[in-house]
């Protein structure tokens, strides 16, 4: 069963009440569904008028994550013809699981800078696993 275009621009999301920025948020999550294969090598994204107008933030934002995952070899953009999945882009389950691994690095090391010990993160993690299954 394929997916339709305007299906996966759905999956292109934000939290707009997450401490995280915006522009990070997006460039997570776009990387994410391309490592993961959601978005196909060769595949045409939205441009980023239509993806600031979906997700309702601001063009530069967009414009600044596609720059960002344009140098990092995920996409490549075409004058005139729009942004597309780059051939080297797709790392498959091993490049996502690695990046979910940095997230999480991430995380641990930030709340342990906040002085939290490793019982309270565990917990932490586990109450906001629960929050995120019950709005799924």
């Amino acid at each position: 069963m394929s997916v339709s275009a305007e299906d996966k621009k759905s999956l292109i999301t934000i939290d707009q009440d997450s401490g995280m920025p915006i522009w990070l948020q997006l460039r997570h999550r776009l990387v994410y569904l391309i490592e993961s294969g959601l978005f196909e090598e060769g595949e045409r994204l939205p441009t980023v008028r239509e993806l600031s107008v979906s997700l309702g933030i601001n063009y530069n934002t967009v414009s600044k994550v596609y720059q960002d995952i344009e140098r990092d070899g995920y996409i490549n953009s075409k004058r005139g013809k729009g942004t597309f999945v780059s051939q080297i882009a797709s790392r498959g389950e091993a490049g996502v699981k690695d990046e979910a691994e940095t997230l999480t690095d991430d995380y641990i090391r930030r709340c342990l800078e906040l002085g939290i010990p490793l019982s309270q993160i565990a917990s932490l993690l586990e109450g906001r696993l629960e929050v995120a299954n019950g709005s799924c």
